[in-house]
């Protein structure tokens, strides 16, 4: 069946974070230290939050929350975004961040971002959660303030409006960066109702602990099955289908957060939610940066 917006999804999925550029370079050969490497250069919309509420916005009713920057890129990025039926709610000042992507032949991605004015959000209005049926944060969103603490009482202000919260641990680098013990305290913090995270961030934090232990933990693992642990039960592991090997996995993380999310508001179980951020996963491995390719049929399905 072709995936549709749902008219019938009561609510939002309300996505904060950051709107970026991404400069994404891709290159076949091994690089050669202080000399020329041949590549090809693209240019997409950037940053985690943003992702997810572009990728949602053809499931469900989404909101973007950020700051950007004062300038023409941001006007773009803002456009691209709205065009795509994004709510979006931006605040301006500064200079727009930018994250240089470098994926090898693998479709391994190394990325050096300078965020900019994405670390500048703050005083959120409460206004902009309004009719949320879930609010989702990459946990990027922690790495500098003022947006920090701007975040963080975003999601009290979910929490007190009863909107669950679902939580991106985003990388092992960002995670290091901010201190494995203070990380896990923000996660006690949260109380996400939802963690995703891939296998490295995972075993890094060791998702069987405590702050974990309320909150449906999804870990995806490639094309290895993503293991799903609802509270009080088991895990449950849900196969990935086989596709083409992955020219670029940017992005891949957020889309299946999008269809895993638009899943639950749709009413299915965490299990089926899985399979349905698998296949929007699927959909960004061959294009450069966060942007979708048709299937073979010329529509990306669910």
């Amino acid at each position: 069946m072709t995936a549709a917006r749902d008219p019938h999804v009561p609510g939002v999925l309300v996505a904060v974070g950051d709107l970026v550029e991404d400069i994404v370079v891709w290159q076949d050969a091994p690089a050669q230290f202080a000399t020329d490497n041949p590549s090809a250069i693209h240019r997409a919309r950037g940053g985690s939050a943003a992702n997810v509420a572009a990728f949602a916005s053809a499931l469900v009713p989404a909101r973007f929350i950020g700051c950007v920057g004062d300038d023409p890129v941001a006007d773009v990025l803002t456009a691209g975004l709205a065009a795509r039926s994004v709510d979006v709610r931006v605040q301006r000042r500064g200079r727009t961040g930018t994250i240089v992507v470098h994926v090898d032949g693998a479709g391994e991605r190394t990325m050096y971002p300078d965020r900019g004015a994405a670390a500048e959000l703050n005083d959120v209005p409460a206004a902009w959660l309004a009719d949320a049926a879930f609010l989702h944060a990459p946990s990027y969103c922690f790495a500098a303030e003022p947006a920090a603490s701007a975040v963080l009482r975003l999601i009290e202000q979910a929490h007190e409006a009863g909107v669950p919260v679902s939580l991106d641990a985003s990388s092992t680098g960002m995670i290091s960066a901010y201190g494995l013990p203070g990380y896990l305290d923000l996660v006690a913090a949260i109380a996400p109702d939802v963690f995703f995270a891939n296998a490295r961030e995972a075993q890094l934090l060791n998702v069987t602990r405590p702050p974990f232990a309320k909150a449906i933990t999804v870990v995806k693992n490639g094309p290895e099955a993503t293991t799903v642990t609802v509270p009080g039960e088991p895990p449950q592991a849900v196969p990935v289908p086989p596709a083409p090997p992955a020219r670029d996995s940017t992005g891949a993380g957020d889309a299946f957060a999008a269809g895993f999310l638009a899943a639950l508001m749709r009413g299915a179980t965490p299990v089926v939610a899985a399979s349905h951020g698998h296949a929007l996963a699927r959909s960004v491995l061959l294009s450069p940066g966060a942007t979708a390719h048709a299937t073979e049929e010329g529509t990306v399905r669910l």
